[in-house]
């Protein structure tokens, strides 16, 4: 048995997996946002900068850039059309900050070109928002009433809001494979600092990479639990 109502719930350690994971890859993207925000690019452009022109060599002319504060807050918003960079990459000349302004261009241009995957994503929005935030307290709700078809639906509802996660991997892959390509087109950056600004962007990718893992071990998690109370009843 995974769980009892007094014993240790085994199935937390996958819980615990899933936490490492996000947390080890969070830390890697930090390092190598840091390592290379020393690096100033010998563009002398900054993100704000790189990011107008890769939009406007691109056609792109409807989209704001904004800035954001916080650290690594950078976004783009479709329903706005916004670009938002945050204070370490805005007004930053580093190889680091271009590459990550980039990525978001890139994004943009995915809204422009009418890319599937963004608009899929785009479309799982509320969907998604509805399962994570009910799933939980509905499956709670089918433990305490051992009641089946509660904890179906709060296995559904959250598989909804990995579904948003899965589908978001794509989406950040092809903005960051575009970005390097802008970037080396448009001469923003040289064939070197190109190498550094992928290292910075891959392990960014790695962190939407381990979220899916975590997710994904959750949802493991609650059909065992499922499984278990079923089981018992």
């Amino acid at each position: 048995m995974f769980w009892g109502y007094y014993g240790f719930d085994s199935t937390y350690l996958l819980v615990l997996i899933g936490l490492v994971l996000c947390v080890a890859a969070s830390a890697k993207v930090k390092s190598a946002f840091a390592k290379y925000s020393r690096v100033r690019s010998r563009s002398g452009m900054t993100g704000a900068q790189a990011a107008d022109m890769i939009l406007k060599r691109s056609g792109i002319y409807d989209v704001r850039i904004e800035h954001v504060r916080g650290d690594m807050t950078d976004h783009y918003d479709p329903r706005s059309k916004t670009l938002r960079l945050s204070d370490t990459v805005y007004g930053s000349s580093s190889v680091a900050a271009v590459g990550v302004a980039a990525h978001e261009c890139g994004h943009a241009l995915q809204h422009a070109r009418g890319y599937a995957p963004l608009s899929i994503r785009t479309a799982l929005v509320p969907v998604a928002n509805f399962g994570s935030s009910l799933a939980w307290p509905i499956f709670i709700a089918g433990l305490i009433f051992s009641f089946g078809p509660l904890l179906s639906l709060g296995i559904v509802l959250f598989m909804a809001a990995v579904l948003f996660q899965v589908v978001t991997l794509p989406v950040e892959f092809n903005a960051s494979s575009r970005a390097l390509k802008l970037l080396q087109s448009n001469g923003i950056l040289y064939e070197d600092e190109i190498r550094d600004t992928r290292k910075v962007l891959s392990a960014a990718a790695l962190t939407y990479v381990a979220s899916v893992a975590a997710s994904l071990l959750q949802l493991l998690r609650l059909i065992i639990l499922a499984g278990g109370r079923r089981h018992d009843d």
